[in-house]
């Protein structure tokens, strides 16, 4: 056999090796949605409040918009919805309490990401973007003048609404055109407390304040502990045994209904004595595409 014919053959066993990864790879595409969930229900979400470091806010915006909303979110498994929401200085300046566990200054995370993930494919999706995160890092798509301020995966707990079955349900609740979002982080006194905690908020406080209220539905979650191979950029996950996690979705802009409906509300769980809230937080929807509101963080 001559030099040639043995570079020839090198070449034929590494394509055909290359075919077979190919369609090994293939094969598990087909393999793995066959069993297992697959409804509609937002059985987890991934939350996420960061604050892009000052001088950076452009960057890390167009960044966002342009990559990593794709790239590192939608385009995964068992992601099926996803919305990014944004404060401009003047809605971070009604937040509250202004010592918050969760926000150091209460000013800080500017803007906010909310996905839903079907209910049953935790593990699957978290091993998929721990890789992909990891392979997007070593690429140089990650943008590091930043802050994750309050970033979690976080289990579905409970949704209530305000008008009953009428309307858009919680799987709709990041493609229906909401024209803001609060976010309230609410701490139980003790583990012990969280489930009477979320009783009392479904079953009292939450209907009570939707009640002729803007806002159309409330989520409520549970952080869950992120996995040992994370970003190191990103923190662990407080409050994982006390902490429920409420997204209030809004059918007007929140400073017009901020006095009247979104005041009070660490006074009335504070008065249940099952737990405190830690931020009350309010924000509108980012345009996708575009810089607006960029001008207004600071």
């Amino acid at each position: 056999m001559t030099t040639d014919d043995h570079h020839a053959d090198r070449h034929t066993a590494d394509e055909d090796t290359a075919q077979g990864r190919a369609a090994g790879e293939l094969a598990a595409y087909a393999a793995l949605p066959a069993t297992g969930p697959y409804g509609v229900r937002p059985g987890h979400a991934l939350i996420t409040m960061v604050e892009p470091h000052p001088g950076h806010e452009h960057a890390y915006n167009r960044w966002y918009e342009d990559d990593h909303y794709i790239a590192g979110a939608m385009a995964m498994p068992w992601i099926f919805a996803g919305r990014r929401w944004v404060a401009t200085r003047d809605l971070q300046l009604l937040r509250y309490p202004e010592r918050s566990a969760v926000a150091r200054p209460v000013t800080a995370g500017c803007y906010l990401s909310t996905y839903w993930l079907t209910e049953g494919r935790y593990d699957a999706h978290m091993r998929w973007t721990v890789a992909i995160n990891q392979r997007l890092n070593r690429d140089g798509r990650v943008h590091h003048d930043r802050t994750h301020v309050f970033t979690a995966f976080q289990d579905h707990a409970a949704t209530v609404y305000r008008d009953g079955a009428a309307g858009p349900r919680d799987f709709h609740a990041l493609d229906h055109p909401y024209a803001g979002l609060v976010l309230e982080v609410i701490d139980a006194d003790g583990p012990q407390s969280r489930a009477a905690l979320l009783e009392w908020l479904c079953s009292h406080h939450l209907p009570r304040r939707l009640a002729g209220s803007p806002s159309a539905l409330v989520t409520v979650f549970r952080p869950t502990p992120l996995p040992g191979d994370r970003m190191a950029y990103v923190k662990q996950v407080e409050g994982v045994d006390t902490r429920l996690t409420l997204l209030w979705f809004l059918q007007e802009d929140p400073r017009h209904a901020w006095a009247e409906h979104f005041t009070g509300l660490a006074t009335e769980v504070a008065a249940s004595g099952l737990g405190r809230v830690e931020l009350v937080a309010p924000f509108i929807p980012t345009v996708p595409g575009t810089d607006r509101y960029v001008a207004e963080l600071r």
